[in-house]
């Protein structure tokens, strides 16, 4: 997000104000001996100004620089693999990493104040949803670079994000399930509105209509990329009156979800049911059987997303705004030729 304005110092509001720097310097501190018209003058300028105290040091020491990385939701295997990546980078590079979940924002301007006092050089958010105008404003405003990871929605103009293709994944996930003989494939994804989830749905259509296999609207299902939708959604995909043989589920959590709903049917898994995922989260690896699943690069683009946001912090150009990471297809034990 670039921006030519300078932070303001000490000295730009306690020129503004028509005082001496010390005099900010007290209001700041909290001193009793300012006049209470001074005061208030003061404290409207720094606010007028987003003034930003600098980072506390200790005896001395430079502190050191962090970059903040904020989740929209609880933790998840997902967000495990994203912050896997973003310490390892973290560590490799000599940066702090900090770690919080992100509420709502109801004053844009003090939180990205509290974010720059805090001595974030970088803040990268994670399945975002989109960030409003003034939020995005707040940040230019005092000069903190953002970086969005596998956003939910496309983001703005000039806001920098790292993803993976997938509307490749997608593609190859159906064409694997078509390779086996299965013709009744469903997907079950993520939230309608989603970018991610879009090009999964798309890749999926597309491979599809490639073979000229008809997709029933009781085939595709939005929910969001949860355990509970996957058991919920599965449910009524295997209840339909010709059920699929293969799901496709837009990530692994959500077809964990659908294996046990096939296992409450009594189906079995490949032999009866075919399962892809999304994401090749450690619980693909630990599932049973193994899921077979999209690789997303998480780690991966937890590092790209770190790197990239210290080069913004520098001042650098970047050759692109937007990012993508290659998906891979795993092949593992949930998968099978249709008998």
């Amino acid at each position: 997000m670039p921006s030519s304005s300078r932070r303001a110092t000490l000295a730009t509001v306690a020129a503004s104000a028509g005082v001496s720097v010390a005099t900010v310097s007290k209001v700041l501190n909290g001193r009793s001996d300012v006049a209470p018209t001074t005061r208030s003058l003061v404290q409207s300028l720094l606010r007028e100004h987003d003034y930003i105290a600098p980072s506390p040091r200790r005896d001395g020491a430079v502190a050191t620089d962090t970059i903040e990385v904020q989740f929209d939701d609880d933790f998840s295997t997902y967000s495990t693999e994203i912050i896997q990546g973003v310490v390892a980078a973290g560590a490799e590079l000599g940066v702090g990493i900090v770690v919080s979940v992100r509420k709502k924002i109801d004053h844009p301007a003090a939180w990205a104040r509290d974010l720059v006092a805090a001595g974030r050089r970088a803040l990268i958010c994670v399945t975002c949803d989109q960030l409003t105008t003034r939020q995005l404003a707040a940040l230019s405003r005092v000069q903190l670079p953002l970086v969005v990871i596998d956003p939910l929605h496309l983001p703005h103009a000039g806001v920098t994000s790292v993803g993976s293709t997938n509307f490749a994944g997608g593609l190859a996930a159906t064409q694997h399930l078509l390779s086996l003989g299965h013709r009744r494939i469903a997907y079950l994804g993520g939230p309608a509105i989603a970018a991610c989830n879009q090009a999964r749905l798309h890749g999926y259509r597309a491979a599809m209509e490639a073979e000229g296999v008809p997709v029933p609207p009781a085939y595709t299902r939005s929910g969001h990329f949860r355990y509970q939708d996957g058991l919920e959604y599965g449910a009524a995909m295997l209840d339909l009156p010709e059920p699929p043989t293969a799901i496709f589920a837009g990530c692994d959590e959500s077809a964990l979800g659908v294996m046990e709903a096939a296992r409450a049917r009594g189906l079995r898994i490949p032999q009866d049911l075919s399962i892809v995922g999304f994401d090749d989260t450690q619980m693909a690896r630990m599932a049973s059987p193994p899921l077979t699943t999209v690789r997303q690069p998480l780690p991966e683009m937890g590092g790209v997303a770190v790197r990239t946001a210290l080069r913004l912090a520098a001042g650098e150009r970047i050759d692109s705004h937007h990012v993508e990471l290659a998906t891979e297809l795993i092949v593992r034990a949930s998968t099978a030729t249709r008998s």
